[in-house]
């Protein structure tokens, strides 16, 4: 097989002469010995230079969906750029304002927010509150039964089916978010968020999915939603996020310009007045980074397969468990070579279904101790990491112009006794 497909490595990754790899002109496998595996290696560049994509693909607004990947310097990192942030959570509002967000540039997701966290989204004074069910109203009227209305978007389940796993699905009839749109749901929706003193009506949310490659399917939401949209009379209009990126080698994406353009378009065409806005993630960081790991054991099976086993696993990395999502894999101090050794990449954990790579292609030199790399992990690795089998959770480092910064610290054994209150 070839070597990795050269864009799907960050936008600062090079290759010196002996095939060693350097992201923000600084060398894997010298931050893997610094650092320590497994590792989240960033390439600021990158990062900036997608946020800036989208804000000029979007200059009705971009909300960064911090879902995808949140830590304080990745919130100062998108609001430096000009995007508000998008949280879901109280513990995603508090890593925001946290890091000096102002609170006027968060947006607030949910479908099951807590009166809590809907308090400190109002004591903060967030710059929106996107709006999921009845029960959220009742809520907010309970919190401000005198005003004033906290300003909201009605999210809206338009019924487009995204072709995207099931469980990346969030605009079909069938879902956990939003008010459909058929059966007047959401028209009754927007009527009581419009005369309740509690809400400030702004606008219409909706969100088809994720991992979503046809851009298409951007453009038939805004069809769907374009004759209530003018009905409810809606100043703003988010399309959301989703956009899918390449993880693999036979896989293409559009990138965020040529969704942003495509939006447009449809939106214009359409004579939407609404200002659009979006909230990007995976699009925004999933390619920035990579995964390092060392490699432990290299265990061949006559007539099987071969398994070669990292310091990581499902805990840094849960999707190909969740979704069976594909990657790649590779060597740090070859990343030019051609890889002709069929393998299955796991991780160290209590599991059979511990599986990085189902099916990887890595060089025939492959040694314990080499530094293994999987691209495109970005997204949904660091966000989505777990402690079980109790290990430590990787550290994230930011590479730029041949520095690297720790931004998030691995965890240590400390860390995990300190909540365990036994004795």
């Amino acid at each position: 097989m070839t070597p990795i497909r050269r864009d799907l490595l960050p936008d600062t990754a090079t290759i010196d002469e002996s095939g060693r790899l350097a992201i923000g002109g600084c060398d894997v496998i010298e931050l893997a010995a610094e650092y320590g595996t497994p590792l989240f290696i960033y390439d600021e560049e990158h990062l900036r230079a997608r946020c800036r994509q989208a804000a000029a693909g979007f200059p009705g607004g971009v909300a960064y969906a911090t879902k995808a990947f949140l830590c304080g310097a990745m919130a100062q990192l998108a609001y430096e750029e000009g995007l508000d942030l998008d949280v879901a959570t109280g513990g995603e509002l508090q890593i925001a304002l946290h890091a000096g967000v102002p609170a006027d540039r968060l947006v607030f997701h949910g479908n099951n927010k807590s009166p809590a966290e809907l308090k400190m989204a109002l004591d903060a004074g967030v710059k929106r509150i996107v709006v999921d069910n009845f029960d959220e109203m009742d809520r907010l009227e309970a919190m401000s039964p005198d005003g004033p209305g906290a300003k909201v978007l009605v999210r809206v389940n338009p019924a487009v089916e995204a072709h995207t796993h099931e469980y990346l699905r969030t605009g079909v009839a069938d879902s956990k978010f939003g008010f459909a749109l058929e059966g007047g749901v959401a028209a009754a929706a927007v009527a009581r968020a419009r005369a309740s003193v509690a809400m400030d009506f702004v606008g219409l949310h909706a969100h088809i999915g994720s991992q979503v490659y046809a851009t298409s399917s951007f453009a038939r939401t805004l069809e769907v939603l374009a004759a209530f949209a003018r009905q409810s009379e809606a100043d703003e209009l988010s399309i959301g996020g989703g956009l899918g990126v390449a993880y693999v080698g036979d896989e293409q994406a559009p990138s965020i310009s040529e969704w942003a353009a495509t939006v447009r378009e449809a939106a214009a065409s359409l004579g939407i007045t609404a200002r659009i806005t979006a909230e990007p993630g995976r699009s925004i960081v999933a390619g920035a980074a990579v995964t390092a790991y060392s490699v432990g054991v290299i265990k061949r099976i006559a007539g099987v397969r071969t398994y070669v086993a990292v310091d990581g696993g499902m805990s840094d990395n849960p999707r190909p468990v969740l979704y069976g999502s594909g990657y790649e894999a590779f060597l740090a101090r070859r990343t030019d070579a051609d890889r002709e050794l069929p393998v299955r990449v796991v991780g160290k954990h209590c599991e059979s279904g511990d599986v990085i790579v189902a099916e990887a292609m890595i060089p025939e030199d492959t040694l314990v101790g080499d530094v293994l790399v999987t691209p495109v992990t970005g997204a949904y690795g660091h966000s989505m990491g777990s402690n079980y089998n109790m290990v430590l959770r990787p550290p994230v480092v930011f590479a730029k112009h041949g520095a690297a910064r720790l931004v998030v610290r691995r965890e240590t054994y400390s860390d995990l006794l300190r909540r365990d209150l036994h004795g």
